[in-house]
């Protein structure tokens, strides 16, 4: 079972991966945003600093930043996963939290070395969980799949997981599917099992930009 798997992996030990973390110089960021190849990056964790964020008007700089662990995708090469420590602003971070996917910029000669930033709406058409939640329509999903992505990031984390979702609500016609990558907390893990039912939110039909579960409401905490 899903939850069974899940709990295994809850089980690991936090490792490196065999990833490096290192901060990228302003200067350096500078040139990635703009001459790095463009990318698109779910993140799966984040590690807060421990000095602190910047403030929007750019007082108070911190010398390190949060890392993040993310699953980066980039026309031609396969899908992977890789890490990097960075410094955004407060408002910034809210945007860049397990599941939300962000845009990058990639160093060609190597791919670890990379930028994360939160594009414009326009560019991508997609918004945060937190605005889905706040002001989304409702439908109820049943889970036809449910995979492990981000299990031991830190190992006391919500496990991240892609979920294969079928979508079905009163005011469109017919169900339709989305894939999603979100964490799931560890009380709902038993939702996530092959046919159960989750409530979900959504702004329109889509391949799941625009959906995000409603986890309080799915275990009826709501």
């Amino acid at each position: 079972m899903a939850s069974a798997n899940l709990w295994r992996l809850r089980g690991r030990r936090p490792g490196t991966f065999g990833l490096r973390v290192g901060t990228i110089s302003d200067a350096a960021r500078r040139e990635l945003l703009m001459r790095g190849t463009f990318g698109s990056a779910t993140i799966l964790g984040v590690r807060p600093s421990s000095k602190g964020m910047v403030d929007d008007d750019g007082s108070g700089r911190a010398e390190h930043g949060p890392v993040f662990w993310v699953r980066v995708q980039v026309d031609g090469v396969a899908p992977y996963e890789t890490r990097v420590r960075q410094r955004v602003s407060e408002a910034t971070l809210e945007w860049m939290q397990p599941g939300d996917v962000v845009s990058c910029r990639i160093d060609p000669g190597d791919r670890d070395r990379l930028v994360l930033y939160v594009p414009d709406f326009a560019e991508t058409g997609r918004v945060s969980i937190s605005k889905i939640l706040a002001d989304g329509r409702r439908a109820d999903a049943t889970v036809l799949a449910a995979t492990p992505v981000a299990a031991d990031y830190t190992g006391r984390d919500d496990p991240v997981l892609r979920l294969d979702l079928e979508l079905r609500a009163w005011d469109e016609p017919t169900p339709w599917l989305v894939r999603l990558v979100q964490p799931v907390p560890l009380a709902a893990i038993s939702l996530v099992d092959l046919g159960q039912h989750l409530e979900v939110a959504f702004f329109t039909v889509d391949h799941g930009e625009s959906v995000a579960v409603d986890w309080a409401a799915s275990l009826g905490e709501d």
